[in-house]
């Protein structure tokens, strides 16, 4: 059996459900399920790049497309004045736990530092 792709692709296939913040030709950004603060959503390219780490130079347009996207986003849900992190997490000491590139985004409350 072919793999079917990594949850976010199969999302982005719409076999599995999301509620869609936003979706152009290169992303899309989405709420996510588990969230970590009141704003909490997820900016994922279309393209299937396993970890930030698997990038390479023709992946820059890609890359700042995406945090534009989640800086649009973030001003559709007004934390865009109080502020937000956004945060890729990369491997396993960086607590990734989909092998599918995608930025988190939250905000809506004081976040703490340092976060882990």
């Amino acid at each position: 059996m072919a793999a079917r792709g990594s949850v976010f692709t199969r999302i982005i296939r719409r076999e599995l459900p999301a509620t869609f913040l936003h979706e152009d030709d290169q992303c899309i950004a989405i709420e996510d399920i588990h969230p970590q603060a009141p704003v909490h959503f997820l900016v994922i390219p279309k393209k299937e790049i396993r970890k930030l780490s698997d990038t390479t130079d023709q992946d820059e347009q890609l890359l700042g497309h995406c945090m534009i996207v989640a800086r649009k986003v973030a001003a559709e849900k007004g934390i865009d004045q109080s502020g937000y992190r956004v945060v890729i997490n990369t491997g396993p000491h960086g607590c990734q736990s989909v092998y599918h590139i995608h930025l988190h985004v939250m905000g809506g409350r004081q976040l703490r530092w340092p976060p882990g």
